[in-house]
């Protein structure tokens, strides 16, 4: 094999009260990686399209190829030239977890160039490399249902525990993208050190209704544990018309909506396809009615994750 293409697909993060411990992909949009071997050993980033120039070329900088040098490293692997092409197909610091989608289409893409030295569960360890140099921290929520599909669950990051649930059949995620931009670190800069015990007991309660709700195909458990009361009231305020928008899916169909990954972008998670499509159209007007352009995805939960193209 001297080429070989892969496609990973955005992912919601944190899902309302698990932050940091839950996470599910969507089916689109994603990011595709191709790679090409070359006769001169080394990873060579040939092209970038879709990031306006801003993401580094450097192999040893760029979470698409840092993946690949860590899996490569892990194998004893030194003397395998390729070129990289990546296509970026979503923005930058949008909330759907650009990076990881980088990350996991480029050690998959590896994976297989290599004849699929490694199962997909053994390589999460790499892809959260790609995590820690783009937001400073390596985390499985996002890279973790990008890889694997389906609805993820991190137990423990040391050591790493992740699993997935089943989720109903009939559940839609609208993902909707305002027209700007939040740093995944000064997203995590103003989260506070320490939580309340009351707090604690409620966002642990929320956390396990919402797993039982999901593995029950309970909608109304769904939408009753779907609260965050730590991390969406202080990031919050950094999204216009967080509230209004949050209350426009809810009146429009919506079990419940909060923040996707660090922000700007929000989801909502509903029963069936045409009350995730009328959630998508009230929170894009509420936006619109504030002078934000906004973009819309609505998707059943991607199972799947990660693929292989050619």
């Amino acid at each position: 094999m001297n080429s070989v293409k892969a496609f990973a697909p955005a992912t919601v993060a944190n899902v309302s009260c698990g932050f940091d411990i839950f996470g599910f992909a969507i089916q689109e949009p994603g990011d595709t990686v191709e790679l090409f071997k070359r006769d001169e050993p080394g990873i060579v980033i040939t092209d970038i399209t879709g990031d306006e120039g801003r993401l580094p070329r450097q192999a040893e900088k760029n979470s698409v190829t840092v993946v690949m040098l860590a899996l490569l490293k892990h194998l004893g692997i030194s003397d395998l030239g390729c070129e990289v092409v990546l296509r970026k197909n979503m923005p930058l610091g949008s909330g759907m977890v650009s990076s990881a989608a980088s990350a996991v289409a480029g050690v998959v893409a590896m994976n297989e160039l290599l004849g699929n030295p490694l199962s997909r569960k053994e390589l999460l360890p790499f892809a959260m490399e790609g995590e820690r140099i783009a937001s400073g921290s390596a985390h499985a929520d996002n890279v973790g249902p990008s890889l694997l599909g389906g609805f993820v669950v991190i137990r423990s990051y040391n050591p790493l525990d992740i699993f997935t649930i089943p989720v109903p059949d009939d559940l839609y995620c609208t993902l909707v993208h305002p027209d700007i931009e939040i740093n995944t670190k000064d997203a995590r800069f103003i989260l506070r050190n320490e939580v309340s015990l009351k707090n604690t007991i409620a966002q642990m309660g929320n956390v396990a209704g919402l797993v039982a709700g999901l593995m029950k195909a309970d909608y109304d458990l769904i939408s009753r544990s779907m609260v965050d009361v730590i991390i969406e009231p202080v990031r919050s305020i950094l999204i216009p018309e967080f509230k209004e928008v949050k209350q426009a899916a809810i009146s429009n169909g919506a079990l419940g909506c909060s923040i996707s990954g660090a922000g700007p972008s929000m989801f909502a998670l509903s029963r069936g396809m045409e009350n995730a499509q009328n959630a998508g159209k009230a929170m894009q007007e509420r936006f619109a009615s504030a002078g934000i352009e906004s973009a819309v995805h609505v998707s059943g939960i991607n199972q799947g994750g990660a693929v292989v193209l050619q």
